[in-house]
């Protein structure tokens, strides 16, 4: 069983900077492939990235590629998603994933093993 609790969310302008964290409690997180999606109001839940369990392969969404980092850190079981270059298309409520599956896997599949509860990311013009 993995729990996952997301923050750093927040209100800021476009171009301006946000890093999210998500803390992973129990003991098998360095085994599972990492990721983050987003929900904006109105619209479906989208891929952002995904990171696999050595951080060995990264896979980001079109949209955010160039601008968005995902990484994590195995010893402090916590995966982050530094976010630059933030724009007001990028305002959602963002959920941290884990699931065995590898990155790339992780954008098609209807079924993921463990959601977060979401952080809130509001982009303002």
């Amino acid at each position: 069983q993995v729990q996952l609790v997301e923050s750093g969310g927040g209100l800021v302008q476009a171009g301006d900077s946000l890093r999210l964290s998500c803390a992973a409690s129990g003991r098998t997180f360095s085994s599972y492939t990492m990721g983050w999606f987003r929900q904006a109001p109105g619209k479906e839940r989208e891929f952002v990235s995904a990171i696999s369990w050595n951080s060995g392969s990264t896979y980001y969404a079109s949209s955010v590629k160039g601008r968005f980092t995902i990484s994590r850190d195995n010893a402090r079981n916590t995966v982050y998603l530094q976010m630059n270059s933030l724009e007001p298309e990028d305002t959602a409520v963002y959920y941290c994933v884990a699931d065995r599956a590898t990155p790339w896997a992780i954008e098609t599949m209807s079924i993921i093993d463990y959601w977060g509860q979401g952080t809130q990311v509001t982009v303002s013009s």
